[in-house]
């Protein structure tokens, strides 16, 4: 079994019981679940450098990343920054995160906030909304046809924008629909967690320009961005790169300031 099955079958037995515990009227009971979003498409089509920054304690492919910056710093610091969006990890055993994290991401900032998180049930969606966040992550790899457009067509219903992660282009082809706000290529196998910045540029093509496109995993320089900025990549997303720093926030203003020279 690879660690991306390992990952969804225990995520299967973690929404289980968090169904059972939090209900979802109860959710939907939430000061957020009313809130006006924010689309991170719309700010990702207007914007020059289009930066969507990560906050991520650890992970399976690096481990610990950084256990020590508060969240609150983080996306305050992120916002600070002009960075278009922030990511935020909510998976709890091997990525260190949690829905308090959204939270605390949500006190402290106005900015698009994405659930980063292995969406397989319906409920994960009505959870993002209720804790605040903007933008739901959709993984083709691990979801069929029918839940792809189950879920984006749910998440529309809420206002979330969507961002659909492909890895290849039997994923990309099984998945586009017009529930989807963005499509994310990922550079990083999560089989094998191999990066080749090779693969955004082979899929860039088969893209309709209705989507947003965006560019993820690997992505740690100045020039990947450029070299990938003509393929008409216009979102681009940085987790490591900034949170392996003392300030990520910091790191992320002059990544940002070296970009629009």
């Amino acid at each position: 079994m690879d660690i991306l099955q390992k990952i969804v079958n225990d995520k299967r037995i973690e929404v289980s019981l968090r169904k059972r515990l939090i209900p979802v009227k109860q959710l939907e009971q939430s000061i957020l679940f009313e809130r006006e979003t924010i689309s991170l498409a719309k700010k990702l089509r207007e914007s020059d450098t289009g930066i969507i920054a990560e906050h991520k304690r650890r992970s399976p492919s690096k481990q610990v990343i950084n256990h020590d910056l508060n969240v609150f710093d983080v996306a305050r610091g992120y916002e600070n920054a002009g960075v278009c969006g922030i990511s935020v990890l909510t998976d709890g055993k091997y990525f260190g995160g949690s829905l308090d994290d959204l939270l605390t991401a949500r006190a402290s900032c106005n900015l698009p906030l994405l659930r980063k998180e292995f969406i397989i049930d319906d409920y994960q969606i009505i959870e993002a909304k209720a804790y605040g966040a903007d933008v739901i992550l959709l993984i083709a790899s691990i979801l069929t046809r029918a839940e792809i457009k189950q879920f984006s067509e749910l998440a529309k219903q809420l206002h979330l924008d969507v961002l659909l992660e492909v890895h290849n282009k039997n994923e990309l082809h099984k998945s586009i629909m017009p529930s989807l706000d963005m499509l994310g290529v990922n550079n990083r196998n999560l089989k094998t967690f191999e990066v080749n910045l090779d693969t955004s540029k082979q899929l860039c093509e088969l893209i309709p320009n209705d989507f947003v496109k965006v560019s993820e995993s690997g992505i740690s320089s100045i020039e990947a961005i450029k070299t990938l900025q003509p393929y008409g990549y216009k979102g681009f997303l940085i987790g490591e790169n900034f949170m392996k720093t003392n300030d990520a926030g910091k790191s992320a203003a002059q990544f940002i300031k070296d970009l629009e020279r």
